[in-house]
């Protein structure tokens, strides 16, 4: 469990020239992380505004609304978030329960985001933000400067905000990795013949478009985190329904090793019965299995239309024959365009900020620990600028909910003058953290516990005294919120 310290509901933030400024503090995206942000920031004295590109608050999360979360509603839900909840007499869900995305996004984001009124603005998606009157190079009186948000509405007007901080919770949903095993896309995989068959979500067994477009095809699943285990959970129930559906699950590592997680030792049971379940999907023969695959390019092989089928092409010449469809679940990236005209310092391997990319960073830890942080490893040259959440992990594979919590409630601290709470860390979290991932991960079975020896217990990480909560989409959760799993 998780041990927080929660401000008290009638708190009032420090009096400081920055919470008197008449500027709001910009927070872009209305996902979890996002409006928990406006929580804290509200509940310091600051004006929030929430800049969503969606019609409604978690538009990604939604997305992703048919796949039951591994995480319990206890650790989905904010402080902050619950505090200001509470005077309108919303209904706390039950705390033991497993939502699935739509209920998360239905029965709390929404209700937060009602909450916050018309602090929150959809169908305005931010193309860019600055200083004001000062792009990138000019260093003349750029910290006096209030920061300009570009936006562009649904109908296509265009317009900006000034705001005296920003705090990016975009997240990385809209960016999924391409196939390609060095990064860039597989040879033909975005080619008009190939590119309407490639998929980047996990199916939905119970979704009548998604039974029609698997039912009886042969899919391949490309990837080894739990958003992949999902996915083909998800084909084996279609399997029993639908006669001749077929997975191939394809994996880079040279065996499958603890993709399948830590089982029935798993501290959080329902994302350890994922990995059984998966296991279960490999001996029925419902899923059949090529290791130390890498893609290289992507054919379409016969006739056009229906009757055509698709060719994985490996980098060392093997190929994965008469697929039907394919399903890319290999994590996501951010897209940090929008911030060009500001002084990030971003981790070159990850493109996570330079004071957390350390802690997070996957060539280092296959099963290793990440601790709470706040302002402090998020901050930047340019000051008074933040990205939190999913985003703030950049191409890190595990992003932990109560985290990206403990993240915004020290950035808001931090932005009222607070450092002493900024810097305090308030949230509690078992010795586990990043499992797998970019480097260890692509090792056939290399992947060590805590402490550095090796786990043969199956999972990824020791069995810790507290629960880990992701967040992501799916029932996953090695991507971030995404097809992962909170």
């Amino acid at each position: 469990m998780t041990s927080i310290n929660q401000l008290p509901a009638d708190a009032t933030a420090p009096a400081t020239a920055a919470s008197e400024t008449a500027d709001p503090v910009a927070v872009i995206g209305a996902g979890p992380i996002g409006l928990a942000a406006a929580a804290h920031l509200l509940e310091r004295g600051l004006e929030p505004l929430v800049l969503e590109q969606g019609e409604r608050a978690g538009a990604s999360v939604r997305s992703w609304g048919h796949v039951r979360l591994f995480s319990r509603w206890a650790e989905l839900v904010d402080p902050a978030a619950r505090r200001l909840l509470a005077p309108s007499g919303w209904s706390e869900p039950e705390p033991d329960r497993y939502p699935t995305g739509a209920e998360w996004a239905e029965q709390y984001l929404q209700p937060l985001a009602d909450a916050l009124d018309d602090r929150v603005r959809y169908g305005a998606a931010v193309t860019g933000v600055a200083r004001q009157g000062r792009d990138r190079v000019v260093d003349s009186g750029r910290e006096e400067q209030p920061f300009t948000v570009h936006i562009r509405h649904t109908d296509g007007r265009t317009s900006r905000v000034t705001a005296r901080a920003v705090v990016d919770a975009s997240g990385t949903w809209t960016r999924p990795n391409p196939l390609g095993s060095d990064g860039y896309p597989a040879d033909g995989e975005h080619q008009p013949a190939v590119a309407p068959r490639v998929s980047y979500r996990v199916p939905d067994a119970a979704a009548p478009d998604d039974v029609a477009r698997f039912g009886g095809k042969r899919t391949a699943v490309v990837g080894s985190g739990h958003s992949a285990l999902t996915a083909l959970v998800a084909l084996a129930t279609l399997a029993e329904q639908v006669p001749g559906t077929k997975a191939v699950w394809v994996l880079r590592r040279g065996a499958v090793g603890n993709a399948y997680g830590g089982g029935d030792a798993d501290q959080l049971p329902a994302r350890g019965a994922l990995g059984l379940r998966a296991r279960e999907a490999v001996t029925a023969g419902h899923v059949e299995l090529i290791t130390g695959f890498r893609t290289q390019g992507i054919e379409a092989v016969g006739a056009d239309g229906k009757d055509s089928t698709l060719t994985m092409v490996g980098e060392d010449g093997r190929r994965v024959d008469g697929l039907d469809e394919i399903v890319g679940l290999t994590g996501f990236r951010p897209d940090h365009s929008i911030m060009s005209e500001l002084r990030l310092d971003l981790d070159a391997r990850l493109e996570a900020p330079v004071g957390l990319a350390p802690l997070i960073d996957p060539n280092v830890h296959s099963c290793g620990t990440v601790y709470p942080h706040g302002a402090n490893e998020l901050s930047h040259e340019e000051q008074d600028v933040y990205v939190v959440g999913m985003k703030a992990y950049g191409r890190a594979p595990t992003f932990l909910a109560l985290t990206g919590y403990e993240q915004v409630r020290s950035v808001a601290a931090a932005l009222v003058g607070d450092a002493e709470s900024a810097s305090r860390v308030e949230l509690a979290l078992p010795e586990t953290g990043v499992c797998g991932g970019a480097g260890l991960f692509d090792e056939p079975d290399t992947a060590t516990a805590v402490g550095g020896s090796t786990d043969s217990g199956g999972g990824c990480c020791a069995p810790a005294a507290r629960q880990l909560v992701q967040i992501g989409t799916p029932s996953s959760g090695s991507e971030a919120c995404g097809p992962t799993g909170c």
